[in-house]
């Protein structure tokens, strides 16, 4: 075996446990293994990468990896669960950019002498540096909305429709041009400009209920520049890696607009979300009143449950009471109590939002339930501990034609013997309405800080 079949055997194997990864992500108990076989393949393929390419800029390749190393390892561990969203936003765009520049620059190191590219050379190139720009400034854009630099509600102007096709099309034309005639560097830097802008007006039209889908989307287009960048420097690692990405990426994205019952270009285009919104009206639009409790008299009720289900949402990401939770949990079952978890799938910021919180703090696997599973079992509970959760328990998705989440699958909590909601306000969620199970006569709604409210709970319990 000679030298370059050794390197193709490697980046063979890599590509095998890339594949392998990925496929262990798909569960809870194995999510972990899957991600440092990864990222283990992914610094095999780094080494074969520099050992091939026989650089002389290793040193300068080093350092920039020391550094680049030191700062996401930083990031990683001291980033909080909450801010999760924003860091895969954030290191999604960076991942883009790269893809953009590393075009751009393979662009002008074989036309700065005045050489030309092969079709398929130019193509992959062009491919890669505007489709790595939009994700790039897209991603930068979400980062922004999450981090709440900047607001979540859509932002848009007369006619974005419009503008957004005019700046696609043009793009699309200094592409073709490139293609078909003369390879201009300043024409390539054009159409990665035209290429951020659209990117940054794309993604400032759509409000904040709909970060998560954007997110995946983004990072489908990240793998697939990725992926092209791996044909402009013939590396087969690179390519399959970022047809990975791009397809998982692409499916989990589908998945997603699923869950919400909209299509993709209904919330590329759609504007929906506000992003947080104002406090809602204490008597809602069918006359029904608030409840509050307190949290002795909701402590009598799980104590004397026979079944109760937990319904965790971004108000507990916030409060990081994902500890406590499974505590009160354990005190509940101590009793006899049946405790389940309903896990909607667009719950958070980010897909698995969920998963990951209630799997840091050792809630069994077992008693996560996906929508589809639990659906059915609200109609036999006899609480619903909502922590946090808004749209994704909003019956107004059932029951109200004219509502923006009409049609949106959502977790039938209010089929429940009681609901109980903790939340700090009546604000409103991301979608920005009403949430109609708030004013069901069988829901109470204890106020506060959600951490708070469910120690008070849990020391209430032990006291019945």
């Amino acid at each position: 075996m000679d030298r370059r079949q050794a390197f193709d055997l490697a980046y063979l194997a890599c590509s095998a446990l890339f594949i392998y990864g990925l496929k262990q992500l798909s569960s809870p108990r194995t999510a972990v293994r899957g991600n440092q076989v990864a990222a283990i393949a992914m610094a095999v393929v780094i080494l074969v990468t520099l050992w091939d390419s026989g650089s002389h800029n290793l040193v300068w390749i080093v350092a920039g990896m020391a550094i680049g190393g030191a700062v996401g390892a930083y990031s990683a561990r001291a980033v909080k669960m909450t801010a999760m969203p924003q860091m895969v936003a954030l290191f999604n765009g960076v991942g883009g950019g790269a893809a953009a520049l590393i075009a751009f620059s393979e662009f002008h190191t074989h036309t700065s002498g005045g050489g030309s590219l092969a079709n398929d050379q130019i193509t992959s190139i062009l491919f890669s540096a505007i489709v790595g720009s939009v994700s790039f400034a897209g991603s930068m854009i979400a980062f922004g909305k999450l981090q709440e630099l900047i607001t979540g509600s859509p932002v848009t102007i007369p006619g974005q429709k419009i503008v957004n096709a005019v700046l696609f099309l043009v793009v699309l034309g200094l592409a073709v041009a490139q293609y078909v005639g003369s390879q201009n560097e300043g024409l390539l830097a054009v159409s990665m400009v035209l290429a951020l802008l659209l990117g940054v007006m794309m993604v400032m039209a759509i409000g904040g209920a709909d970060m998560p889908v954007v997110i995946s989307l983004l990072n489908s287009f990240t793998g697939l520049a990725a992926a092209a960048t791996g044909f402009v420097l013939q590396n087969n690692a690179l390519i399959i890696a970022g047809t990975l990405v791009g397809a998982s990426g692409t499916l989990l994205t589908q998945m997603m607009g699923k869950a919400m019952n909209r299509s993709i270009a209904n919330v590329v285009f759609g504007a929906f979300g506000t992003g947080g919104g104002q406090a809602a009206a204490i008597t809602g639009e069918s006359g029904g009143q608030v409840r509050a409790t307190t949290a002795d008299d909701v402590a009598v009720m799980l104590a004397y449950a026979r079944r109760v289900v937990i319904v965790p949402g971004y108000g507990l990401a916030v409060a990081q009471a994902q500890h406590n939770v499974r505590e009160l949990a354990d005190e509940l079952e101590r009793r006899g109590v049946d405790v389940r978890y309903a896990i909607h799938p667009v719950a958070g910021r980010m897909p698995g939002h969920m998963n990951v919180l209630l799997a840091e703090a050792d809630v069994p696997y077992t008693q996560l339930y996906e929508m589809d599973a639990i659906n059915d079992e609200f109609g036999r509970t006899d609480v619903s501990l909502v922590i946090g959760a808004n749209d994704v328990v909003n019956p107004a998705a059932k029951n109200t034609p004219g509502s923006p989440i009409y049609g949106m699958p959502v977790l039938n909590v209010d089929a429940s013997q009681a609901v109980v909601v903790l939340k700090r306000s009546m604000n409103t969620g991301f979608a920005g309405i009403e949430n109609e199970l708030f004013y069901d006569p069988k829901t109470t709604m204890l106020f506060g800080d959600a951490k708070g409210s469910i120690m008070s709970l849990l020391g209430a319990v032990k006291d019945v």
